[in-house]
């Protein structure tokens, strides 16, 4: 890849089991999972599931948290809990994503209509829990 315009690369998520985790969000959520036999063999420190070519999300066993103090001085600054991500798909991809998560029993909130975000004003949103907690909101603009 050449562009080197600014974007995100990946997210950490905290997990208790990074092998069901990337169960879930390979069959729940649809997404690619990555190094999960390499970290199952104790080949890779943690699997991944790939968002898109660009972005994935890095499945770290939570006892790692105590080693991964990323900012000097700053207590407590591992598994510093985050709100929520925010995954925006193309319509179809999010209709699949909604059925696929109720079809395995995943709690969902209800749909928010013209919620502000990155791309102007999205259409629809909801949002799900991961096993561990995490949440995400899923959205389309179009």
């Amino acid at each position: 890849m050449t562009d080197n315009s600014a974007r995100l690369d990946h997210v950490v998520l905290w997990v208790r089991d990074p092998v069901a985790s990337a169960d879930f969000y390979e069959k729940s959520v649809g997404l690619e999972p990555v190094r999960v036999a390499e970290y199952a063999e104790g080949k890779a420190p943690f699997p991944s599931v790939r968002l898109n070519g660009e972005t994935i999300f890095d499945l770290m066993a939570l006892p790692m948290a105590a080693y991964m103090n990323m900012i000097p001085g700053a207590a407590d600054s591992a598994g510093h809990p985050v709100n929520h991500v925010c995954l925006s798909l193309q319509e179809a991809d999010f209709d699949a994503l909604r059925t696929r998560l109720e079809e395995r029993s995943v709690p969902l909130s209800g749909f928010s209509y013209d919620s502000f975000g990155a791309r102007g004003m999205a259409k629809r949103s909801f949002y799900f829990q991961d096993p561990d907690g995490n949440v995400f909101e899923a959205r389309h603009y179009d």
